[in-house]
């Protein structure tokens, strides 16, 4: 019992790091060929927004606003990707200990 108790604990701080990291990392998306970048950290935070001048049409905001949507979204799906690439070996580590989420059997879970 000790020792899976060690191993929770080793699983819980190397978890910590793991989300820190994530918290720390940044990850870009793009929509129209680059001309809108966005830039997020590995937790979905938005940090930065880069648009061309040249896709800049005040007779068109539309397509403007539809590509920084696009930009964004793109910059978020890869720091889900990020994520899960971060906490998937983690959460698979979780497994083999009994009935309960993520393997774990807890109680009350």
């Amino acid at each position: 019992m000790q020792q899976i108790l060690q191993q929770a604990q080793q699983m819980q701080q190397q978890l910590m790091v793991a989300q820190q990291e994530l918290a720390e990392a940044e990850v870009t998306g793009n929509a129209g060929g680059g001309l809108v970048t966005a830039t997020v950290s590995g937790a979905g935070e938005l940090k930065a927004l880069t648009i061309d001048p040249k896709v800049i049409d005040p007779e068109d905001p539309d397509t403007l606003a539809d590509l920084v949507v696009a930009a964004v979204r793109d910059a978020n799906t890869n720091a889900q990707q990020l994520a899960a690439r971060t906490m998937g070996p983690l959460a698979g580590g979780l497994g083999g200990f009994g009935d309960g989420p993520g393997g774990l059997a807890l109680p009350g879970m």
